[in-house]
């Protein structure tokens, strides 16, 4: 095995080095001797194991006898090791394609392409921020009824439910994502604010009764909101400006939002979200496919295009 180990780190050395090219070819021969079942070319595997025990020799003569007897089960070990450091690598490189995680969908070990944890990086209530401080395995629809919120319903076989903080970063950083999702794709879309950041709160009965007077505009309020400085967001006379900006008769809006047919179904709603377990923002479903943090476009549309596939789409 240790002219497979040789050919793999010489063929990498050999990117930088031209000296080494020549030991790597040599090396690939004996990959393919070995592949084929044939002895390995004994000049190459004698050059090589001369070469080490060489350079061992100059600082333990101890380590160099042990080098020399033990060879072949030294190039095994390393071969395994090999195999096993690539098979990882690989692993790590599909999730991180696939889910936008080194180590699989919403799991938030470390990962050498995500270092900092950004795609699963949530703002918790009470306002923090964490990474995977809940359980990203039991967030579920199961059992909970959305028919309350805010939604653009085309008859669509898929259905993509986006909950969010008007003024949570990792939200933020997943809207614009979640818009071209869905422009690009024809589903149905169902949006809830869950208010992790204390100030948003009092948003939440004034967007139900936009959403219940005029759906149209009530997005436009939605997009508006998302692109706004979150200072702002925060000041109730700047959202009831955008209110007013967008056509919205205030005293009616406000009226409503007062009502305690409102209060308590904004309480209804919070019940509901809740049921998700969902302990951070953004939380985004698929169909049943929950997805915890900001995640590359390119995750939200694969798993979604799965679902096509499998349904013969």
């Amino acid at each position: 095995m240790f002219c497979i180990v040789s050919f793999l780190v010489l063929t990498v050395i050999g990117i930088f080095s031209a000296s080494y090219r020549a030991l790597a070819k040599e090396a690939f021969d004996c990959v393919l001797r070995r592949v084929t079942l044939r002895p390995c070319n004994t000049s190459f595997q004698e050059k090589m194991k001369a070469q080490v025990t060489g350079q061992l020799l100059t600082r333990s003569v101890r380590a160099a006898k042990l080098f020399n007897k033990y060879f072949e089960v030294l190039a095994w070990v390393l071969f395994l090791s090999t195999i096993a450091s690539l098979f990882w690598t690989g692993k790590g490189l599909y999730n991180f394609y696939m889910y936008g995680s080194c180590n699989g969908l919403n799991k938030s070990g470390f990962c050498a392409l995500d270092p900092t944890g950004e795609n699963n990086k949530t703002s918790q209530a009470g306002g923090s921020c964490a990474l995977g401080a809940g359980d990203e395995n039991k967030v579920t629809l199961t059992g909970v009824d959305l028919s309350s919120f805010a939604t653009k319903n085309i008859q669509a076989q898929d259905t993509v439910v986006f909950i969010g903080c008007f003024n949570c970063d990792y939200t933020r950083k997943a809207y614009p994502i979640i818009k071209e999702l869905l422009q690009k794709n024809q589903v149905n879309y169902i949006f809830a604010h869950y208010p992790v950041k204390g100030e948003t709160t009092y948003i939440l009965p004034l967007g139900y009764c936009a959403y219940k007077f005029d759906q149209p505009k009530y997005w436009q309020f939605v997009d508006r909101l998302f692109s706004s400085n979150k200072e702002d967001n925060g000041r109730p006379e700047y959202v009831q400006q955008v209110l007013k900006d967008l056509g919205y008769d205030l005293n009616a809006i406000n009226q409503c939002a007062e009502s305690q047919e409102t209060k308590t179904a904004v309480v209804k709603q919070r019940i509901e979200l809740e049921k998700t377990n969902i302990y951070g923002t953004p939380l985004i479903f698929i169909n049943q496919k929950g997805l915890v943090g900001p995640k590359p476009y390119r995750v939200y549309d694969r798993i979604l295009n799965s679902f096509n596939f499998f349904k013969g789409k």
